[in-house]
């Protein structure tokens, strides 16, 4: 290659060396992958390369790379090969289209020269990634790849941000590529919104004595200044999260009351039927946020303010705003000063509060079941073990979504958290706190999941210890997938034929714990007993400090599910008693 990063002009010996002086250029400095059987990406890698982190599994480079994106608020970068490799990609890509991830997949694919006849591995990738990406493009010419790496950046990052697809065709990575000017990565951000005065918006929230403000996953990477706690206080809003907004609102704010929808917890859920307006933040409103809203005539209007117009929920009366989170509250902000607020809501925000905070100690007192450990009593552990700097990487089985339930686990402004999207993709929170990990900037990462979706990243663990990236495990072993056998238990069918845990697992989950820990060269402890609990996570979390993955396995009983989850079902609905 003639010309480094910054040169108005190179000459590169394939495509790769190309793509890696792009990334390079961009400021990239980690991407993760598998790569294709040529090898050629390696070749093009030298001592001030981005980092590769070489997965032993697509899906788990995917998640990672998804995983580092919501955290960075910046790209991820996932290399790939052909064929399987693009199939096997497709679950986290599908992962960062539902959670708005920037990701750029980069993939070889069939020479063109040798398409529609029997080539090895040969498939119609675009065709397969084409529906979960915002925007895709096969590179047939050498000439194309230049302008083709620059669209595919721009259009990660959005706005909306989301996952891209670009593809090499085989002949490429040994083609000589040109460019002929600079590198442009760059982009020049819009000038900010504004309001005029008589906007019917702006007057809509300046009169409302009851709100609600629900803060989504859009908000995340655009509160760095604590521009949403100040729009709460001077709207006197009641403040709730989805599950991918948490980690945005500074959760020990008085204000806060927990996650809305499929989460919300009785000690708050009047407030949503009293409200006289409800302002939305960067959410899509799907299904887990609204789930025991009241009906849509019964309503209050919704204003919902989101910087992609697909992002807007159809469903709600109200005004729908257009524009980057930060911007539209600094521009409400001033509107409010010396607006009325209704001292009677206030006080029932404050009561909430309290009652929700009162409400969570009862399930950590009393005893376990013989050999296990309470899931409440382990996040406990969790919060006093771990630094409140810590992000909390999360799966979505049965026991793990004790964390998503305010306040058994809150969320420290120093703090964050990265959830699934409402795929729920099985897995995700596992892999993908590698790729939390590498964007963390030094702050601790937990990964708070099930066995079932440790076993998925279990064949990189390896990865993760090379890499070391010291993330701390925390896995709940009640067996399998507790989520499905509970449903089993609803439907009174247990017994059956059918089991989504290991037999006898659910009388002897201390065995399960046991034999998950002896599997790896990693740092890894079975807990069976709850006076053991602060002793293990303490030594586990020491160890992460100095780059070593440590995983704890922390027997659970199967029927400590997270208060109201026994109630529902995978589409939400009462199990059928019958």
């Amino acid at each position: 290659m003639t010309g480094r990063t910054g040169s108005r002009s190179a000459t590169y010996d394939g495509a790769w060396h190309a793509v890696v002086d792009f990334l390079r250029t961009a400021g990239v400095d980690v991407m993760t992958g598998l790569p294709s059987d040529d090898l050629a990406l390696l070749d093009a890698l030298d001592s001030d390369s981005p980092r590769l982190v070489v997965c032993r599994d697509q899906r788990n480079a995917a998640f990672m790379a998804t995983g580092y994106a919501l955290q960075a608020g910046s790209p991820g970068v996932c290399v790939v090969g052909k064929g399987p490799a693009a199939t096997n990609v497709m679950t986290g890509v599908l992962e960062a289209k539902f959670s708005g991830a920037p990701l750029l997949v980069i993939g070889t694919g069939t020479a063109t020269d040798r398409r529609s006849g029997t080539a090895f591995q040969e498939l119609d990738q675009m065709s397969v990634l084409d529906p979960v990406v915002a925007w895709s493009e096969r590179v047939d010419s050498a000439a194309r790849l230049v302008p083709a790496l620059e669209q595919a950046w721009r259009r990660a990052q959005g706005p909306p941000s989301g996952p891209v697809y670009l593809e090499l065709p085989e002949q490429l990575l040994t083609e000589q590529i040109t460019r002929g000017r600079p590198w442009q990565t760059d982009i020049e951000p819009a000038g900010g919104v504004r309001f005029d005065d008589r906007s019917p918006v702006v007057e809509a929230v300046r009169r409302a004595r009851r709100p609600i403000l629900l803060v989504g996953g859009g908000t995340r990477h655009r509160n760095a200044d604590g521009v949403v706690e100040r729009f709460a206080a001077g709207l006197g809003a009641a403040v709730f999260s989805t599950a991918s907004g948490r980690g945005c609102f500074d959760e020990d704010d008085e204000r806060f009351l927990g996650l809305s929808g499929l989460y919300l917890r009785p000690a708050a859920a009047q407030l949503w039927r009293d409200s006289d307006l409800v302002v939305t933040l960067g959410s899509r409103l799907e299904e887990t946020a609204t789930f025991g809203w009241p009906d849509v005539a019964d309503m209050p209007p919704v204003v919902q303010v989101n910087v992609d117009v697909a992002g807007f929920s159809a469903e709600w009366d109200g005004h729908r705003v257009l524009g980057d989170v930060g911007d539209v509250l600094r521009e409400w902000i001033p509107v409010l000063e010396g607006a009325e607020r209704d001292e009677a809501w206030q006080e029932r925000i404050a009561e909430a509060r309290r009652r929700l905070r009162s409400d969570a100690v009862v399930p950590a007192d009393g005893e376990p079941a013989p050999g296990t450990v309470r899931v409440a009593r382990l996040l406990s552990a969790v919060d006093s073990v771990v630094p409140r700097d810590r992000i909390l990487v999360q799966e979505n089985g049965l026991q793990d979504m004790w964390s998503y339930i305010y306040p058994y686990y809150a969320c420290a402004a120093e703090g964050g958290s990265i959830v699934p999207s409402e795929q729920t993709s099985l897995g995700f929170g596992a892999a993908g706190s590698g790729g939390v990990f590498l964007a963390a900037q030094g702050k601790p990462v937990v990964a708070f999941v099930g066995d079932g979706a440790f076993a998925m990243v279990r064949g990189d663990l390896a990865t993760f210890a090379k890499e070391r990236l010291g993330v701390l495990f925390v896995v709940i072993c009640n067996g399998g997938y507790g989520w499905l056998q509970s449903q089993l238990g609803g439907h009174r069918r247990a017994g059956e034929r059918f089991s989504f845990i290991a037999p006898g697992a659910a009388d002897a989950p201390g065995d399960v714990a046991r034999n998950f820990a002896e599997e790896r060269d990693v740092h890894q402890v079975a807990v069976t007993d709850e006076a053991a609990l602060d002793a293990a996570l303490t030594k586990a979390y020491e160890r992460t400090a100095a780059g070593t993955v440590s995983v704890v396995h922390v027997a659970v009983d199967l029927s400590d599910a997270p208060p109201g989850i026994s109630d529902i079902e995978g589409d939400f609905t009462a199990p059928d008693p019958a």
